[in-house]
């Protein structure tokens, strides 16, 4: 077995510092969307310590000796140490069960190494592309014109700067009716997807999915916005309800920290597998099945 990985002392608190700032796993009692590749079952804690080691360029997870597998039986692995050391993390953070469904990171990896429904490249491309003719930010309510003027407010500057950062056009509408979006611009973000890797292709279309904005997604990925940003633009009219008639007692902190923690995950990820690593070539589907 390869010897366990450790980080230098910089480098672990840099790292601690990031993953504080996105994972607040603790507070989470439930997750949002239904489509992570987990269960959400609890099983008691079987472990003591989960480490990483290096093998063939991969990133392996251990828990004690025994080698992380997915829930297909494939050998867990991933292509970059920090993603690694922050699914380690997660390992390490269960106590009495553990809890995986708030384990996100773990469970991107899964579904990028298991790739359970067989996504080809184009099948995640045209899957997080799609929600650009319902995105969040592109539709607004007529009334109340409060209401009207607040998503105006909010929502304009990126949709701006969308247009600006990658020369594209896009609209907004009220109502039912329907966005058309230039097949232009279709084009271009196609493009751009088209030279992500596989894995951070998994990553990107779950933040999509959370947010319901290819938009957003783009803006936060850019580093535009941070991830606090992105989720208050996505619930522009939740919010003003809410500062309108008031908060409903846990139920509105508990389903923002839940998104905020997804859409952290999903960001991290898209980061880390998209960095150059040991592994030469790109993380592809095939060459990362066993």
């Amino acid at each position: 077995m390869a010897a366990p990985l450790k980080m230098s002392g910089s480098r672990c608190t840099a790292f601690a510092k990031l993953l504080v700032c996105c994972y607040r796993p603790e507070r989470i009692i439930s997750m949002v969307p239904q489509t992570r590749f987990l269960s959400t079952k609890e099983l008691k804690k079987f472990y003591r310590h989960a480490y990483i080691s290096q093998h063939n360029g991969w990133f392996e997870i251990n828990l004690d000796k025994r080698k992380l597998r997915t829930p297909t039986g494939n050998l867990f692995r991933v292509p970059n140490e920090a993603l690694a050391l922050a699914v380690a993390t997660e390992w390490n953070a269960q106590e009495n069960t553990v809890k995986r469904h708030n384990m996100h990171l773990t469970s991107l990896c899964n579904m990028a190494i298991d790739n359970p429904t067989q996504r080809t490249r184009e099948d995640l491309i045209q899957a997080s592309l799609h929600f650009l003719e319902t995105d969040t930010v592109c539709y607004r309510l007529a009334e109340p014109i409060e209401l009207l003027q607040f998503q105006s407010q909010q929502w304009d500057p990126v949709i701006d700067w969308f247009m600006k950062r990658y020369k594209v056009e896009i609209g907004t509408t009220t109502g039912i009716v329907s966005l058309k979006v230039p097949e232009e611009t279709y084009q271009t973000l196609e493009r751009h997807l088209l030279s992500m890797s596989d894995w951070a292709l998994f990553g990107y279309h779950s933040c999509v999915e959370a947010l319901r904005s290819v938009i957003l997604t783009m803006a936060l990925i850019d580093r535009h916005i941070n991830v606090e940003k992105a989720v208050q633009l996505s619930r522009v009219e939740q919010n003003f309800q809410v500062n309108r008639w008031g908060n409903v007692e846990w139920y509105h902190d508990i389903n923002l920290l839940e998104i905020q923690s997804l859409v952290a995950a999903s960001t991290l990820f898209v980061y880390w597998t998209s960095e150059n690593s040991s592994i030469k070539q790109k993380a592809m589907l095939a060459s990362s099945n066993m």
